[in-house]
């Protein structure tokens, strides 16, 4: 009875184990992959190509003629050694001034109506012995002028070392743009990604290049914030307002800034003496802001030693020309910003 039993037994698990054998073979099988897919090795979905309105606003902002702006990116260099050779031949046995003129908000037509208002305006009214050079970020100069960088400021002082006396002649870097509260200055041609330059910024670049004698006047909001990083023998620095002031005049409606008008082009057009040009505007753009009742912007003034009289050297040999008039560069579209301070 016991062996039938167990014989009865062996045969049931016989037939159970050939089922289960047949359901397993019957399965599809699985294989564990070698090489686990986490979240982030999964393909993206794919992009939308839908063009948003911001994309619409970049591509609208660059114009159509202008070539890409990878392509002028890479002609910058060109574009700066092609201004330093335009240069007119240095007047030897006297000090010569060069000036660069940073026009570095290219959302404004007014940076750029400065710039090219000082290119005009030095070598008429001050002679031969002036020679000038432009950087500036505007949609209608893409070809025309270097783009107001980081970068080319650079370059253009170190080919300004290579032509210039640096012990005797007289650099004057004129910037116009934007100033913040944290004294940086801003540098912008939408869409280029363009560094932007803080005071310390401006006095590492200058102070490592040789010039002796420097004008540095910075047309710009809190602009008095750089004058501690800029000032120093030989050096006088001009500023359009206080440290902790806005200046006024800029905007799309705007052809020239108040600093500009009063400093440029009332104040150089009557006197070749920067110094004393600045007292003059100073009181001008203290009587506009009072009759439209603006916060005073006080510009700054600092002279550093031995600058007065490289100044006064340099005048002895200007036979000033007629006053030159403030006329707009030619119409350019560019980006909406509110009118007011800067």
């Amino acid at each position: 009875m016991r062996i039938a039993l167990i014989a009865l037994l062996a045969f049931a698990a016989g037939v159970l184990l050939m089922v289960a054998v047949s359901r397993h073979a019957s399965a599809p099988l699985a294989v564990e992959p070698s090489h686990p897919v986490a979240a982030a090795d999964t393909a993206p979905a794919p992009a939308s190509t839908a063009t948003t309105d911001e994309d619409d606003a970049t591509s609208d902002n660059w114009p159509q003629q202008a070539p890409s702006p990878e392509q002028v990116m890479y002609s910058q260099r060109g574009m700066v050694q092609k201004a330093l050779a335009e240069l007119g031949p240095r007047t030897a046995g006297r000090p010569n001034l060069y000036v660069v003129a940073f026009g570095a908000d290219g959302g404004e037509d007014v940076f750029r109506n400065e710039a090219e208002y000082a290119a005009k305006m030095f070598p008429q009214r001050f002679g031969s012995d002036t020679h000038v050079m432009v950087l500036e970020n505007n949609p209608g100069s893409l070809e025309r002028h270097p783009l107001a960088s980081w970068t080319n400021l650079e370059s253009a002082l170190d080919g300004l070392a290579n032509v210039m006396k640096p012990d005797e002649d007289i650099l004057l870097l004129y910037l116009t743009t934007h100033g913040d509260e944290d004294h940086n200055l801003l540098v912008d041609m939408d869409p280029l990604p363009l560094d932007q330059i803080g005071a310390t910024d401006l006095s590492d670049i200058l102070g490592k290049r040789p010039f002796k004698w420097k004008v540095v006047v910075v047309n710009a909001c809190y602009s008095g914030g750089f004058v501690p990083s800029l000032q120093g023998a030989g050096t006088l620095v001009i500023t359009a307002a206080r440290s902790d002031r806005s200046s006024f005049g800029c905007g799309t409606d705007s052809d020239i800034t108040y600093f500009g008008r009063a400093w440029l082009v009332d104040g150089l057009n009557r006197t070749p003496d920067f110094m004393e040009a600045f007292r003059q505007a100073s009181a001008e753009i203290a009587q506009w802001e009072a009759k439209d009742k603006l916060t005073p912007s006080e510009p700054q003034m600092n002279v550093g030693a031995g600058i007065a009289a490289q100044l006064a050297q340099w005048r002895k040999h200007v036979t000033p020309g007629p006053a030159v008039a403030f006329k707009p560069a030619s119409p350019a579209a560019v980006l909406d910003r509110p009118t007011g301070s800067r």
